[in-house]
């Protein structure tokens, strides 16, 4: 049986504590916050569950084998740093770390204890974003062209980090995932229009290697929430409104043929276009967040290593950094 410490019980904080006590081979033994109104509702909700305002006490506790930390970016490192070397697995909330260095520096602590570091990246648990990867592995849309993604709500506002920092790593975790092979470059701009000098609206551009593009449209300044993903190639087309309850996922069988082939000095090249089916097909329901506790424990219990580890999280966080690099020069393209 897993015994798990989680620090941090707002926003996310109670979907982590409720289902790790819902699955088999994990308990959840306390939670820590420094707000006494936020352990009241763990109580309320969990009587059985131990309370604390101790971090030091609770990672340092023979009674708990893992720690999730669920609380603000800026916290992260060192919650994280102390529970690994007190010995105890990882689960920590996306962003991985406040900075590539951080990130490193708990691989290696957690390499050389021989710990679990998974990065709570919960849409990699998808039923839409498996069944996607699925068609990609399968070679349903051929060579991938783009992938294109707007991530658009009003508010919720952060008061230490950007909207890149808060809504791309969803997103870029997810083209990771999907997408075999590195990003190389990263241009972006964006703009704050308050006086707090934190970006509400951003444009990132990707770049990799051949004729391959993504691009994300992130904003806490939008009238209407849309979470919406394009991914194009040169067999079929996807596109994923995670919003939606039925059809998720629309493949189409249209695509461009610029006809090289039968191109001649005389007769050059022409673009044909193909428009053939629409269809939906179907999308796995299940709690994403179950799944990836699930998995967590899974990797645990047999010594495996989680495709969400330490080093995955870190390629999103040095993504964020080369984002942000780029918006404060103004777009300029920054180098993986």
């Amino acid at each position: 049986m897993l015994r798990l410490g989680v620090v941090g019980y707002g926003y996310w904080g109670p979907n982590i504590v409720r289902n790790f006590s819902s699955i088999p081979g994990a308990s959840v033994h306390s939670v820590c916050d420094v707000d006494a109104r936020a352990l009241g509702m763990v109580k309320k909700n969990f009587p059985k569950i131990e309370i604390t305002d101790d971090y030091d006490a609770l990672v340092k506790s023979r009674r708990i084998d893992a720690v999730a930390v669920v609380t603000p970016v800026s916290t992260h490192y060192e919650l994280a740093k102390k529970a690994l070397l007190n010995g105890k697995h990882l689960f920590i909330e996306k962003p991985f770390t406040a900075s590539s260095a951080q990130a490193e520096e708990l691989i290696e602590i957690a390499e050389r204890k021989k710990l679990t570091i998974m990065v709570d990246h919960t849409f990699l648990f998808t039923g839409a974003v498996n069944k996607i990867k699925e068609l990609i592995s399968d070679g349903l849309l051929g060579e991938l062209y783009y992938f294109d993604s707007t991530r658009i709500n009003l508010g919720l506002f952060q008061k230490d980090v950007n909207v890149v920092w808060d809504l791309a790593p969803h997103d870029l975790s997810i083209m990771n995932f999907l997408i075999d092979r590195p990003p190389v470059a990263i241009a972006a701009t964006g703009i704050s229009h308050f006086d707090d000098d934190i970006e509400n609206v951003a444009y990132i551009t990707v770049y990799f290697s051949g004729n391959m593009i993504a691009h994300f449209n992130i904003s806490w300044l939008s009238p209407v929430k849309i979470r919406t993903t394009l991914i194009g190639g040169d067999k079929r087309m996807i596109v994923w409104n995670d919003l939606v309850s039925d059809e998720k996922i629309r493949i189409y069988d249209r695509g461009v043929d610029n006809g090289h082939a039968d191109a001649t000095p005389v007769h050059p090249a022409q673009m044909s276009y193909r428009s053939g089916d629409m269809w939906a097909p179907k999308v796995e329901e299940c709690e994403a967040l179950r799944r990836e506790a699930e998995y967590f424990v899974d990797c645990i219990d047999n010594n495996r290593k989680p495709f969400n580890d330490g080093r995955t999280g870190l390629d999103v966080v040095r993504m964020i950094e080369a984002t942000v690099k780029s918006l404060k020069m103004g777009g300029e393209v920054v180098y993986l």
